[in-house]
């Protein structure tokens, strides 16, 4: 299946939500309005046109980063996946915009930001290595584990 990229630049409509799945990862989502405007020729004035909403979901640190960050009102910018969903309310068909983000970030276009770099600690690994640099087959090795709750087996 292919994927639909797709890059929106808007304001936050509302502040972020933030929650967990059950199985412990951060979920961030906020809604975003992206209004288009066209000059008005004959008046000189702009105006104001379509206006798209859409709801952004992060993941993960993202989600963190974002509900840290982002404020309703704020000018985005947010590109992710992007998903249409058709459902029903009072009998009327509807139509809803999705987008799974992978980055987001403030317009600065439209103001300045202060951008703090977060260090997360990193998974420690090690492979042992033969003499040629290759990494040792360590398959025949017997390997101890000890029992708890969540490895011991039921029935």
């Amino acid at each position: 299946m292919n994927d639909t990229y797709l890059t929106i630049v808007g304001n936050a409509v509302d502040d972020p939500k933030m929650r967990t799945t059950g199985a412990g990862i951060p979920v961030a989502s906020f809604r975003i309005a992206s209004t288009s405007r066209r000059l008005n020729h004959e008046t000189k004035t702009w105006e104001d046109h379509e206006r798209l909403f859409a709801t952004v979901t992060c993941w993960r640190a993202l989600a963190q980063n974002v509900a840290t960050s982002l404020k309703k009102g704020q000018p985005v910018m947010v590109t992710g996946r992007f998903y249409s969903r058709e459902y029903v309310k009072d009998e009327i068909s509807r139509m809803s915009y999705e987008l799974d983000a992978i980055a987001v970030g403030h317009d600065l276009a439209r103001g300045t930001s202060q951008f703090t770099k977060i260090t997360r600690p990193h998974a420690l690994t090690s492979v042992e290595v033969d003499d040629d640099g290759i990494p040792a087959d360590m398959s025949s090795e017997r390997i101890e584990v000890a029992a708890t709750p969540a490895l011991t087996a039921v029935g």
